[in-house]
């Protein structure tokens, strides 16, 4: 499908792995510039690759999103006069390793790190880019969330509160720019098999008695079959495919809204 992104530039943070590098994979399949920032070092080896393939212009940077002067300087030097920025993909986040079952298990400063990450670099990022987005008069961000922000998940708490104010930070910014042509959106992933996923396991296993103890790959395996009408895993090209249409004037209509890429896992009506 054409989906006109021809030629716009799209910042995706995050971007050096998993389903922020898938992302900007989609993206540079369009003909769109891209910018990548990470915290890795590796994403210079990245936008180095994804330039090769495609043929495309990738920046990179390496940026912390917890950092707001870091960030703010990353912005005022991608975004100058003559570089625009149409399309923003906020990828970065964290899980805390620190698993519920239930949250008492857990302590106040397990939470810290999580929510600085997730919440405060959302924020960070939003107040840095949001300038340049609106001398664009048009545009779009997709904030990356996961159905943990719709339900409550126990398996980590705080990564599951976080989403969940990806979520209702997205609608603010929803209404906040829809007078200046710019569409927000989130997309929540499902089932994406992730460190992340593989330490869940790692955590249950440690504490099942020996007779119960499957391998990760059993572990898998029954999991989405019992939670996922579709009944198999969502892959980061999933994802990446819907935030990616999410961008374009294709989806020019839709904004302020949460998008699951779940399998089914969550139904709303």
């Amino acid at each position: 499908m054409e989906l006109g992104l021809g030629g716009h530039t799209a910042l995706i943070t995050g971007g050096a792995s998993g389903i922020g590098l898938a992302t900007a994979h989609g993206f540079c399949q369009e003909g769109c510039s891209v910018i990548l920032w990470d915290n890795s070092p590796r994403v210079e080896e990245v936008a180095l690759e994804l330039a090769t393939l495609y043929g495309i212009e990738v920046k990179w940077k390496v940026v912390d999103v917890v950092e707001f002067e870091s960030v703010r300087a990353a912005a005022e030097s991608d975004f100058n006069r003559s570089q625009r920025l149409e399309h923003v993909v906020h990828c970065a986040a964290i899980g805390s390793s620190k698993f519920g079952f239930p949250f008492t298990n857990l302590k106040p400063d397990d939470w810290k790190r999580t929510l600085e990450v997730n919440i405060m670099g959302m924020v960070n990022v939003a107040h840095a880019v949001t300038p340049h987005l609106m001398k664009s008069k048009s545009g779009s961000v997709v904030f990356l969330a996961s159905v943990a922000g719709q339900m409550g998940s126990q398996t980590d708490p705080p990564y599951s509160a976080s989403k969940a104010a990806n979520i209702n930070f997205a609608q603010c910014m929803a209404k906040d720019l829809a007078g200046h042509g710019i569409r927000v959106n989130s997309v929540c992933p499902g089932m994406v098999k992730t460190p992340l996923n593989r330490s869940v396991w790692q955590s249950w296993n440690d504490q099942s008695p020996e007779s119960e103890r499957i391998s990760y790959d059993e572990w898998a395996e029954r999991k989405i079959k019992s939670v996922v009408p579709l009944g198999r895993w969502q892959t980061p090209e999933d994802i990446a495919s819907m935030i990616v249409f999410l961008s374009s004037e294709r989806a020019g209509n839709v904004t302020g809204q949460t998008i699951n890429v779940d399998g089914g896992f969550v139904m709303h009506c």
